[in-house]
């Protein structure tokens, strides 16, 4: 009896522990789209494509600078994920932080003076700048960022995350309102919030980074272990976003810095969707790393049809968004006819976010994960080349980018299908037809019969997949059960 009683008090503390921290990702990812979509539709409403433009420029140019840790702040992920964060080492981490302050500010000096060199336009110049500011600032953060999600101190991460998001946009509405049209103060608050957000961080893992001098010391068999690790994952993710980068650079390249910035509006709206993908796949891998291997694959089923038919549905939400943007936003209405097709990346984007990269990652397939990221750079690049370079058609390049990341998803999927010995072609191919369908309607009818039809469409896929749904209600406790 006591045995029973103390097994359920386990259980209930999981569950709690797991929901507490899903409301703090959530919430705090919530805020965080709130506070995009507030951006995203007023910055470009307020500056000209232009300088909308060079915003995006610098976006683009920042995401890569994670590059620029070679794999060290992955590999503290890796190896240290699931971990207690009291069990931690601290004078070990103390001094793998500062040796990694010291390499951001190396690289920081090497990114500027290349920059001097060899930029002649003034704009690139000072967005190259930034960037190294931000690469020094957001690389070190990120080490105790993985620190707290690693230990499952979720709820530091979602007020640091905040903290950040929140003063960006205080920032952005007071220089807008304020009669700023600049690109370049934009950036600026994008950089004070992300150093006031790396001071929390600091703060939270005040312990770590501020000790007496004397405990540092040059740990370089630590920072082997940890690039070793991590630099397979870090490669896989910076080739996962070169899917789409190599596309937004031949656009930068081949066209005006306006018509960049209009397609990249259209993949930032895409991608907002994501932040509740996000909200779940942030806690998803500490659980995944402390459960029993053997429950793995029954989880998987459970989470991608979550996951899934939630997301299928959310494609109707293009047809009010699109009137809505069209409305506020006339001057990027080119924009909004390519929507229609890049639209459907989330729900490639969002099942390789939550669910296949998580279980790679737990699963430490990390050569699997960069092996499948690479094939799909390659056909990025082969696609991107032949419709930036050599038939300059933009419809196709956008066809092409949902083309490449629905190889990803498929081709990661069906590795990870055979690893967990479950069958997903049934689904794989019920979304594959429910994103073309979404395609074709919205890009060929253009009006409330599209939204008629796809809602119809929709009703028969929720037929399909009856039986999945009612197991899937069934079987959810398992995410919180260890």
């Amino acid at each position: 009896m006591f045995t029973e009683y103390m097994m359920r008090l386990k259980i209930n503390n999981k569950v709690n522990t797991f929901m507490k921290n899903f409301s703090y990702s959530l919430s705090s990812n919530l805020i965080s789209m709130v506070i995009s979509t507030l951006v995203l539709l007023i910055v470009p409403k307020l500056i000209g494509v232009e300088d909308y433009g060079y915003w995006q420029l610098y976006l683009f140019y920042t995401s890569y600078v994670g590059f620029l840790h070679f794999g060290w702040n992955d590999g503290i992920y890796l190896r240290y994920g699931g971990k207690e964060y009291n069990e931690l080492n601290k004078k070990l981490f103390f001094s793998q932080f500062w040796m990694m302050g010291i390499l951001q500010i190396l690289m920081g000096i090497v990114i500027i003076a290349l920059s001097y060199i060899f930029s002649s336009d003034s704009n690139r110049l000072y967005v190259l700048i930034m960037t190294s500011i931000y690469m020094l600032m957001v690389n070190i953060r990120y080490m105790l960022v993985y620190i707290l999600l690693g230990t499952n101190r979720i709820k530091e991460y979602a007020q640091l995350t905040l903290i950040e998001r929140i003063l960006f946009c205080c920032l952005i509405l007071l220089f807008l309102f304020g009669g700023v049209r600049q690109y370049k103060l934009l950036i600026v608050a994008d950089l004070i919030g992300k150093l006031v957000s790396l001071m929390y961080a600091m703060y939270c893992c005040r312990d770590i980074v501020f000790m007496k001098i004397t405990n540092f010391y040059i740990s370089l068999r630590e920072t082997y272990e940890n690039v070793c690790v991590g630099i397979k994952l870090m490669f896989a993710n910076t080739a996962n976003m070169l899917i789409i980068g190599v596309f937004q650079f031949g656009i930068e390249r081949t066209w005006s810095i306006s018509t960049f910035g209009i397609v990249s509006l259209t993949l930032t709206i895409s991608n907002l969707i994501m932040t509740f993908i996000n909200a779940v796949g942030i806690i998803m891998f500490p659980v995944l790393r402390r459960t029993n291997k053997e429950r793995l694959p029954g989880i998987y089923t459970t989470m991608r049809n979550f996951l899934m038919v939630p997301l299928t549905g959310l494609l109707i939400v293009f047809y009010p968004l699109k009137f809505i943007l069209s409305v506020w936003l006339p001057e990027y209405n080119d924009s909004f006819m390519y929507m229609s097709i890049i639209f459907p990346m989330f729900i490639f984007e969002g099942k390789i976010a939550l669910l296949i990269n998580t279980y790679l990652k737990t699963l430490r397939k990390e050569k699997l994960m960069l092996a499948v990221n690479l094939g799909s750079v390659i056909l990025s690049i082969i696609l991107a080349i032949m419709f930036t370079t050599l038939l300059k058609n933009l419809t196709l390049i956008t066809v092409s980018i949902v083309l490449a990341l629905a190889f990803r998803s498929v081709l990661a999927e069906v590795f990870l299908s055979k690893i967990l010995n479950i069958s997903v072609y049934k689904d794989i191919i019920l979304e594959l037809t429910m994103s073309l369908i979404f395609i074709l309607i919205s890009w060929f009818v253009n009006s409330l019969l599209g939204v008629i039809v796809y809602i119809v469409v929709y009703g028969l896929y929720l037929l399909i997949k009856k039986r999945d749904i009612r197991n899937t209600f069934d079987n959810v406790k398992q995410l919180v059960v260890g």
